[in-house]
């Protein structure tokens, strides 16, 4: 049985919800057996390769159409061609997917040759995105197989596993055994109306629990950004991690330095966007991932864990507040602000309360730049969004008021802190109005623009 966690908030924690539990779950489910050996010459996957069929348990008017057109389409002309993925599993877990990714035998030039409206996108991955009107996209991958054939023996130390290249063709089966986790390696046959499952994970997602395919340790050496993942997933969707997992995240944490930083800065950032990041950056900070990647919230959340007024205590509820907000917009936040919610409390308490507030955090970040790759654009609003923050904070409306980005954004960082501290949104609300109602500054020439961003 999983063990309680922290809910899913609609409004900012109390004092005494602070005090969350632990992630683990009873080790109730056996892990799948998955073999991970090299198959050359493989016949086609529709052959069993292990695989268990699953009818019956989907309803496929949740499978959006145009994902249906594309595999439809490739299936006539020939190739193998399944939804796959996060879609899957949401469908299972009764929700509603936004995204649907399809896996097929055809390789991306195939894919792009079959569809007029598509390109070939990434290097790392190869993919097609096929495009439908002007925002809606079909993502297409070809199957891959793990380009690390053979695992450790038991007792080998697993050395250098990281995973650099990750472009090997495969046959489905193995596409579906060198993903992350079993929860995410679900394929749907449209044809045979089908679930197609070789790593057990339909059993897991009925048991509402994370793991990984294979043994942790060696997924997550593999490629570290799977931590964040596994975090992320057990927030947003309200899952148990198994117990191997969960001693595999605190096991191999300082392997996250290996991993490339804008991919660890996405994949932060996908953990703020969800409106669910309290709930998973508590799992990253009990896990150690937190200290990893920024030692200094980390350390300001460990100081203040004995006291229900310390910044600790801020952090976490305004990490509620932007769960609650984000819910009830519909959507996130600008990366700069959600960086801003995140960071406020820890810049202030390295900077020593500077009162100059863009040097602040223009040093705090070069600090962490070796751990998580902060772009400049975000770092730079990030100090002048706290500068403007300071000078409304005092609730007294300037009578030079301008509207802007900035000027909007230090509005909802205010409003974001009042909810996180039970105030009364008056004053938030009327400064809001005056943004609203202000002129937007005079756009400065090209050629007058100067290289600083910091505020005149």
């Amino acid at each position: 049985m999983k063990s309680q966690v922290p809910p899913n908030e609609s409004s900012p924690p109390a004092a005494n919800d602070l005090d969350l539990p632990s992630f683990r779950i009873d080790d109730s489910v056996p892990s799948a057996d998955v073999s991970r050996r090299s198959r050359k010459n493989a016949p086609p996957t529709r052959e069993n390769h292990g695989v268990r069929r699953i009818s019956g348990v989907i309803d496929e008017s949740l499978i959006d159409d145009d994902a249906a057109r594309v595999v439809k389409k490739l299936t006539r002309a020939g190739f193998e061609a399944y939804v796959v993925g996060g879609c899957m599993r949401d469908i299972l877990l009764g929700g509603r997917p936004k995204d649907f990714d399809i896996a097929t035998s055809a390789r991306p030039e195939e894919v792009r040759a079959l569809f007029r409206n598509s390109r070939i996108i990434g290097r790392r991955f190869r993919l097609v995105h096929v495009l439908f009107g002007t925002d809606k996209i079909i993502e297409v991958a070809t199957f891959r197989r793990s380009p690390q054939t053979e695992s450790p023996e038991d007792g080998d130390e697993p050395g250098d596993l990281l995973i650099r290249n990750d472009n090997v063709f495969g046959d489905a089966h193995e596409d579906a055994i060198r993903r992350d986790f079993t929860i995410n390696a679900l394929f749907y046959d449209l044809d045979r109306h089908e679930i197609l499952d070789w790593a057990s994970g339909y059993e897991d997602v009925r048991a509402r629990t994370i793991r990984t395919i294979g043994d942790p340790f060696v997924r997550f050496r593999e490629d570290p950004v799977r931590m964040l993942r596994a975090v992320r997933f057990a927030g947003k969707l309200d899952l148990g991690i198994a117990p191997d997992v969960c001693d595999a995240l605190v096991a191999t944490r300082e392997d996250l330095l290996k991993a490339a930083r804008p991919r660890l800065f996405e994949d932060t950032m996908r953990i703020l966007r969800g409106g669910t990041c309290r709930r998973s950056l508590w799992l990253a900070w009990d896990a150690g991932l937190l200290a990893v990647l920024l030692p200094d919230l980390a350390a300001l959340i460990d100081d203040g864990q004995e006291s229900t007024r310390s910044r600790a205590t801020l952090v976490w509820r305004k990490l509620g507040a932007l769960d609650a907000v984000t819910k009830a917009r519909g959507t996130h936040f600008s990366d700069e602000i959600l960086c801003a919610v995140l960071l406020e409390d820890a810049i202030w308490e390295a900077s020593g309360h500077d009162r100059d507030r863009v040097r602040a955090v223009s040093e705090w970040v070069s600090s962490v730049l070796d751990r998580i790759a902060i772009p400049r654009r975000v770092s730079e609003a990030i100090g002048r969004l706290l500068h403007v923050k300071a000078k409304l904070a005092g609730g007294k409306i300037p009578s030079r008021l301008v509207r802007s980005d900035i000027t909007e954004g230090a509005v909802e960082l205010l409003a974001i802190e009042a909810l996180a501290r039970g105030e009364s949104m008056a004053k938030v609300d009327a400064l809001r109005a005056a943004v609203e109602a202000a002129p937007r500054p005079t756009p400065v020439p090209r050629e007058h623009r100067g290289d600083s961003l910091r505020p005149r």
